[in-house]
């Protein structure tokens, strides 16, 4: 039960203006309406449109007949400060037509003076909850007005990114056309490579090698480009991969030479994810050091009770405190046309597979990317 010092107990009453010259009149609607409401009083209508400037009135009880303003034209001012007050008039000469002239003014109720009292009561119970409802109503349009505009903004801000958007996906949609014909004459390639084997076993040896390392580059381009496609549309599927595997394929298809890139460690490193988000992933890492000038990789498999932890470590230039930190992020490149995004990227991508990501990096003593996955449960 809620006692009198209870917070919830306090109840705000709601405010009203009572604005009558003559003082007699205007104390005892004052008092009147004291027991259930707020009361302020002004004996001049100028002395009221300042307290309307000054405070936020439920409703007001504006007399019609006052000196230097009549009350119409006390409502007409009235209205340009507080739009949504209620607003109750009250004359001694009642007649048709001012009545006719306050409501047309804006007036919400017309009562004769000196008011039934019971009536008034009941006039400003409605009109306060009158009042309330048309500035909550403002309030809410308010709100989605601004609501409109914030987005129009963004939209306008953001629009160069949602057409850079919608060509990416164009762009790779129609990737996939010369990477068929790559990988279909990377065939024609091998097929006509086999017959020199005898006449010349060496030449056929490099030319089945370049063959093969061109299928494979367009076949994990197409996966790419497939996994971009349909990323909005559906779910990875996750399956038991190796880690060093990957790497090994990612390390014949960027172009660099195997010479730089070294495995070691663990021979097998097991985990659930995708195979092809998890090849980004590495690409994005090994083709970052390489470009940034590295000239040899050492990348680490370690079995670490339930985790693998997987450590890339260059012998590239690094980077300072604030380089590191806009690499993170997606805004640092070595290349003056790079775009920045293949270490967020990699964190992102890593994320997906309830992994961890972290870089160090000092200026002049190279870069180590540290990756901890979840270790693949036996099969």
């Amino acid at each position: 039960m809620l006692t009198e010092k209870s917070p919830a107990a306090v109840v705000e009453k709601p405010l009203v203006l009572v604005v009558d010259d003559e003082y007699g009149p205007r104390e005892s609607i004052a008092f009147s309406l004291s027991a259930e409401f707020a009361v302020d009083t002004a004996g001049r209508a100028r002395e009221a449109l300042a307290k309307v400037n000054e405070r936020a009135y439920a409703v007001i009880v504006l007399d019609i007949r006052m000196p230097e303003m009549d009350g119409i034209r006390t409502l007409q001012e009235l209205r340009k400060v507080d739009p949504h007050v209620a607003v109750i008039m009250l004359t001694g000469y009642g007649t048709l037509q001012t009545a006719q002239d306050a409501i047309l003014a804006g007036a919400n109720q017309y009562l004769r003076k000196p008011p039934d009292i019971p009536e008034l009561l009941e006039g400003v119970r409605r009109q306060a909850q009158g009042t309330r409802l048309r500035r909550a109503q403002a309030q809410a349009m308010k709100d989605a007005q601004e609501m409109n505009v914030a987005l129009k903004r963004e939209i306008q801000q953001n629009e160069p990114q949602i057409w850079q958007a919608r060509a990416s996906v164009e762009l790779v949609h129609d990737l996939n056309n010369p990477l068929t014909v790559v990988i279909g004459y990377a065939g024609l390639l091998a097929e006509e490579a086999r017959p020199l084997t005898q006449r010349d076993p060496t030449l056929a040896k490099k030319l089945l090698e370049y063959s093969g390392m061109v299928e494979k580059a367009a076949e994990y381009c197409h996966h790419l480009s497939e996994n971009w496609r349909f990323a909005s549309k559906q779910v990875p599927q996750f399956t038991t991969v190796d880690l060093v595997q990957i790497a090994q394929e990612v390390r014949q298809v960027i172009f660099f030479g195997n010479a730089a890139i070294e495995l070691g460690g663990d021979a097998r490193a097991r985990v659930r994810g995708s195979k092809f988000e998890l090849m980004r992933v590495f690409q994005n890492l090994f083709k970052n050091a390489l470009e940034a000038g590295a000239s040899r990789l050492a990348v680490t498999f370690t079995a670490l009770g339930s985790q693998i932890e997987v450590t890339i470590a260059d012998n590239g230039p690094g980077m300072d405190a604030e380089q590191l930190k806009r690499a993170m992020h997606g805004g640092f490149s070595s290349k003056a046309t790079g775009t920045g995004l293949g270490l967020s990227i990699c964190r992102h991508l890593v994320g997906t597979h309830g992994a961890t990501f972290a870089l160090e990096s000092m200026p002049g003593k190279g870069t180590t990317a540290r990756l901890v996955f979840p270790m693949a449960a036996p099969e």
